[in-house]
């Protein structure tokens, strides 16, 4: 039997167009130790060698790749490569072009949460067709995090100096661990069905992967999409996205950055009024001017000379006019700001913290806030909030009062 003779050019393009054909070795993850490794001043470009105990692999990671890499990597460092096998013709070597090095342990964590973002993207659960504008002055927003984190004092403390005719309800819910899923999606079904808010913030303030695994999760993403009030994810972390990040409507870099974009600022408000103010009496003012004028072309025109005094008494009732106008405009804008002061005052006066600085405190059962003595029991477990902090103690005895 005759054997073809080939060239190794035309070997080697054999041997090439069958890895780069394989459906196993376009898209693969690949683990080991980093050595050789070189970073090249003048491409840019990254090579090194991945190994284990058994074999080596050469690998090349080109600049426009690794210019966003979130790690630096070093020779020695245990790392997860992900990216395509395929041969350089030059030197018949088949190698490893790498589209992203994380280091090794939470790459799984990585890699789960990488195919969740491709699968809704697929689906379409992140197009901008679907995402709502949020809501200019919001009356009442909901907070989705922990109740003891620093996220909720944040939101708090940023929003009420902001914007305080905003009020603002807060959803406990667990961040990370096994509870937190649900809590989280329960706390987004809550505020679309039991409690109704403007906008929706859900979040923590900050965390590892580990600690950021529930807001990479369907159910969350599902939840966010699915929820009828446009929702901010403010998950705190500056740099990496979260699932959750690209199925809300907004994404906030911190919990406090959320705050800032649910609220509008009360002095830049004050400023809008005054514009306002400044530009309708400028707009008067010019009205009037021209209507002036006007009236000066028509009492000094030849035709018109027989009518000087009929225009001179339709100057004076013009002047009237003008006077009654600006006096009513004063009237009307010293009441909306008197309104706007008098609506403000009354949301400081019934501040919940307003209420715990005056001395008082509220008590909280199984995560429900109390609001009489019947609904407790000798031996049950409660937790006291007042100004400073929270204090938790056991119930001895319940008196009640006579009716």
């Amino acid at each position: 039997m005759d054997k073809r003779t080939m060239t190794v050019t035309e070997l080697t393009e054999i041997i090439k167009l069958t890895i780069d054909n394989s459906p196993y070795l376009g898209n693969v993850a690949v683990s080991g130790e980093i050595s050789n490794f070189n970073h090249h001043f003048a491409s840019g470009h990254m090579y090194f060698t991945l190994k284990d105990a058994g074999a080596q692999l050469k690998c090349v990671m080109f600049r426009f790749q690794n210019v966003n890499l979130r790690i630096k990597p070093e020779n020695g460092m245990k790392v997860l490569c992900t990216g395509r096998i395929s041969v350089y013709p030059q030197d018949g070597r088949y190698q490893l072009y790498v589209s992203d090095i994380i280091p090794d342990g939470i790459g799984a964590l990585y890699i789960e949460a990488e195919r969740i973002r491709k699968k809704l993207e697929a689906e379409g659960l992140f197009s901008e067709k679907l995402k709502r504008p949020l809501p200019q002055y919001p009356q009442k927003i909901g907070v989705i995090t922990s109740q003891t984190g620093a996220a909720v004092r944040d939101i708090i403390n940023i929003a009420t100096s902001r914007y305080p005719l905003c009020e603002l309800s807060v959803y406990p819910a667990s961040v990370q661990g096994a509870a937190a899923v649900k809590t989280l999606v329960d706390g987004i079904s809550y505020f679309n069905t039991k409690e109704h808010v403007d906008v929706i913030i859900i979040g923590r303030g900050g965390g590892s992967i580990e600690d950021l695994q529930p807001f990479n999760t369907e159910e969350v993403a599902y939840a966010v999409r699915g929820s009828k009030i446009p929702v901010i994810s403010a998950v705190g972390h500056e740099t990496d996205f979260t699932v959750c990040d690209f199925a809300a409507d907004v994404r906030a870099s911190t919990p406090s950055h959320a705050a800032e974009l649910s609220t509008p600022d009360k002095a830049a408000l004050k400023h809008k009024l005054s514009a306002q103010r400044d530009a309708m009496i400028a707009s008067v003012n010019k009205t009037l001017t021209a209507q002036r004028t006007k009236l000066e072309r028509m009492r000094t025109s030849r035709a018109l000379t027989s009518l000087d005094n009929f225009i001179a008494d339709r100057r004076v009732s013009l002047d009237s006019v003008s006077t009654r106008i600006a006096d009513k405009l004063n009237i009307i804008l010293l009441r909306r700001k008197k309104d706007f002061e008098t609506a403000a005052a009354r949301l400081q006066a019934s501040s919940p913290l307003r209420v715990l600085a005056n001395g008082y405190a509220y008590v909280e059962k199984d995560g429900r806030r109390g609001t009489c003595a019947a609904e407790l029991s000798a031996g049950d477990r409660i937790k006291i909030t007042m100004k400073d902090g929270t204090v938790s103690s056991t119930v001895d005895e319940v008196f009640l009062n006579e009716k």
